[in-house]
């Protein structure tokens, strides 16, 4: 099929998570035999740190406003099989109207952040989505799943949401022989609602264990952060250095935003770039984490430090990489981008299907 897919970045990982969900995801579904073309809003924070600026595997292009979208590309989505538009596309409530108005074929909504989007409805904040724009979007693909997909439909009027979980590419994410640097890491934009956990889980069990070395990885960190002198601080790790990251730490930390944990079933890219890495997690608590691993056997879940420092301290390493190989060997059956991308061809194949049942009925 022919798809166009309008999302926040394809060109660069820096600051957001939305990067590498998408290569991975266009990576696997191009290699499907679809073809694939990618719209970016051309801004100079995401200028400035470009990572990837021609993919192999689909046609990115960027546009610099609203009247070069619609001048540059409206043939393209009018004749799509399927189009998607992104959570936190900038203006992405006057892209989505376009796109309904536009498209041709299928239309479907691709959240990344579905928890955050749902409370900003609540908030009447309306910043890339609204409750009217939700019912004209023939799918919306949640990173959320749980009870969330049925309230996106009763509530909402969404006529199929469907999750479409992040995933990793098995490929690029594998088990490296690095030079262990860390005792525990973490890699992750710093974000107001998960500082208080990333304070609890590992800067406190840094500050009391100083015999053990820790890293926080990722930008945006305030500089009146109290950072102790055994933890490192590296402003950004691209894409093409997680598995190196990962491969470095003993064990590498999950943080969940406060939405996330609220709605449950909100599983972070993270979580599957590490366990793919064979590195184990240690991770906060939140409903249908248990589906994904099995608590204790494939991942750490920790309430506070002395949970943190006894695994750290006390775990044998025998059982430390049996936990890495359980969580790994679960990922490769069921969530890698190759698992992902026959997802999403089988939501797009129904919202087609039923894109040309309503025509049929009109």
């Amino acid at each position: 099929m022919k798809l166009v897919v309008l999302g926040l970045s394809l060109s660069s990982s820096w600051g957001n998570g939305h990067a590498t969900t998408y290569r991975a995801l266009l990576r696997a579904f191009a290699a499907r035999g679809h073809e694939v073309l990618f719209l970016e809003r051309d801004v100079p924070w995401y200028a400035a740190h470009r990572d990837l600026a021609r993919p192999d595997f689909c046609d990115l292009r960027l546009y610099g406003d609203l009247g070069a979208l619609h001048l540059a590309w409206r043939e393209a989505v009018e004749n799509a099989d399927a189009v998607i538009v992104g959570s936190y596309v900038p203006d992405g409530v006057a892209v989505g109207r376009w796109v309904q108005k536009t498209a041709r074929g299928a239309t479907a909504f691709y959240d990344i952040d579905t928890p955050v989007t749902l409370a900003k409805l609540a908030a009447g904040d309306h910043e890339y989505l609204t409750p009217e724009l939700i019912p004209g979007y023939g799918a919306y693909l949640s990173f959320t799943g749980g009870p969330t997909l049925e309230r996106l439909m009763r509530r909402y009027g969404s006529p199929a949401a469907r999750a479409l979980y992040c995933s990793v590419d098995a490929e690029a994410y594998r088990p490296l022989a690095e030079p262990r640097r860390w005792d525990l890491s973490y890699l992750g934009t710093y974000s107001p609602d998960r500082q208080p956990t990333l304070e609890r889980l590992l800067l406190q069990p840094a500050r009391r264990a100083p015999e053990l070395k820790f890293c926080v990885a990722g930008p945006q960190y305030p500089d009146d952060i109290d950072w102790p002198e055994n933890v490192e601080r590296m402003d950004h790790v691209g894409p093409a250095d997680h598995p190196g990251f990962y491969a470095a730490s003993r064990y590498t930390l999950n943080v969940t935003r406060a939405d996330m944990i609220a709605a449950g079933h909100s599983p972070s890219v993270r979580l599957f770039e590490a366990a793919a890495c064979a590195t184990p997690i240690i991770s906060d608590i939140w409903d249908g984490l248990d589906t994904l691993f099995a608590p204790g056997r494939e991942i750490v879940l920790a309430r506070g430090a002395e949970e943190v420092l006894r695994t750290l301290r006390e775990t044998p390493e025998p059982a430390r990489q049996a936990m890495a190989e359980g969580a790994r060997a679960r990922i490769l059956a069921a969530h890698t981008a190759a698992h992902r991308a026959a997802e999403l061809e089988a939501h797009l194949a129904e919202a087609m299907a039923a894109a040309k049942d309503d025509l049929v009925t009109a």
